[in-house]
Parts: C-alpha cells; sequence; structure tokens
C-alpha cells in the first residue's frame, strides 16, 4: 500500500521543460533530451546553448 502512494507521487510532480537553442547553428533542443546525453554537445560540436525566451515582449511605462 505505501508504494503504491508513492509511486503515485512521483507521478503528480510536474517538470516544466525548458528549451535550449544552440549558440552557433541556433537547434532548439529540449531540457530532457540534453540529460539524456552522455555530454552536453550539439548535433553541430558546439557546446555553448543559451536558454530560448518566448517571443513575448514586455513593456514598461516611465514614471
Amino acid at each position: 500500500m505505501a508504494e503504491e502512494n508513492f509511486d503515485e507521487e512521483e507521478s503528480t510532480v510536474e517538470t516544466f521543460d525548458v528549451n535550449y537553442s544552440c549558440l552557433r547553428c541556433g537547434t532548439l533542443v529540449s531540457n530532457s533530451e540534453l540529460s539524456r546525453l552522455p555530454e552536453i554537445k550539439c548535433i553541430c560540436g558546439f557546446r555553448v546553448f543559451v536558454k530560448a525566451r518566448p517571443p513575448v515582449v514586455k513593456t514598461v511605462k516611465a514614471i
């Protein structure tokens, strides 16, 4: 019984999938794909990734 409850609690935890893009070629890679690989490297061989930003632009009014 205790094992069943533990399994249910693990499945209810939300994981957010963060997307990264390669700095050289711009290939989008998710965080889960990067964690599966033995080393953090793009298909082009470059090792620098940048967190992909959403296309929404925030505007702030001046005081």
